[in-house]
Formats: structure tokens, sequence, C-alpha cells
């Protein structure tokens, strides 16, 4: 079994108009909001064995603050690529991890992330399913699981929906 989660960088700063995308930083709603996930993904055993995040400055912010909350030292890599990527072009990368990881976390962008999300997800619980076609907002986390050995065998509508948590459904 493999364990896919999926999280979007938290809300970032608009302040200043004239910065490029690319180096937008966090809000204040995003720098709170992501502690708060990754203290999400702790109390629930989320404890991915390698990180994908983007290379974005809001992803690697929205990664450094759920960090702390992350018992385990996983493998993190910085990509471009996953800047901003396709649906297609995330799951293209997914299929290329390595076998021998169980659990990936991907930190990147919508609308490829929800994109993603949606294309994988199968099944699940019902409300789950319906939230997530709804929305997909910051700091917003999907967890996909997938009956199959290798990352290369992932597919469309293969994975069941375990979990999917906004920051304002946080207790």
């Amino acid at each position: 079994m493999l364990t896919l989660s999926l999280l979007r960088h938290a809300k970032s700063n608009w302040d200043d108009v004239g910065l490029k995308d690319f180096d937008r930083p966090l809000a204040k709603r995003g720098e709170a909001a992501a502690p708060r996930m990754g203290a999400y993904m702790a109390a629930h055993g989320l404890m991915p064995e390698l990180i994908l995040c983007s290379s974005a400055v809001r992803a690697r912010q929205t990664l450094d603050l759920v960090l702390p909350s992350l018992a385990d030292s996983p493998t993190i890599t910085y990509e471009d690529g996953l800047y901003l990527a396709s649906a297609s072009a995330l799951l293209a990368r997914i299929r290329r991890i390595d076998a021998k990881v169980k659990h990936a976390l991907v930190v990147g962008h919508d609308p490829g992330m929800h994109g993603l999300a949606l294309e994988l997800a199968g099944s699940g619980n019902a409300k789950m399913l319906e939230a997530l076609a709804t929305k997909f907002p910051t700091a917003g986390l999907a967890v996909i699981t997938f009956n199959v050995q290798r990352w290369s065998q992932v597919k469309a509508g293969a994975g069941r929906l375990a979990c999917f948590m906004t920051p304002k459904r946080l207790p």
C-alpha cells in the first residue's frame, strides 16, 4: 500500500504587487495555518518518507512551518518543475518515485494539486470527496492511498481518499 499526501501551500501575501509570483511569501494567515496542518499530520501519523516541494517561496515557507511537527527525518527535494505544475505533470513526477518509498508528500500549487487529487481519488468517504470536489483551499491536505506496490502503478481513479483536511475544519 502506498500513501500520497498532497499539501497545497498556505495563504500567500499579495501586498507587494511588484514581486514575481514565484517570490511571494506567506501571509500572516498562512504562517498560522501551516504549523496547524503540520500538527494535524503528526497527530494522525501522517509521516512521509519523501517530500517533493515546489521551489517557490510560499511552498518552501509552508514546508518549513510543517516540518517541526514531523518526528521523522524525511528526504526533501525542492523542484522547480513542481511550480504551478499541471495535474498530469505532477502525476508523471509521482510515478517516478522510488518503490521503497511508501508515503510521499507533495507541497505544491493549484490548480494542479486540486486536479490531481480529483483525478486520483476514485473512492473514499462521500462527504470528504464532496468537500474536495468543491475546493482545495490554501494549506489544504488530501491523503490518498493506493493498493499497489510501485508508484509507477498509480492510476487515475485508483486511489482512496483517506483524508481531506483544511485549516478551517481544524479544531
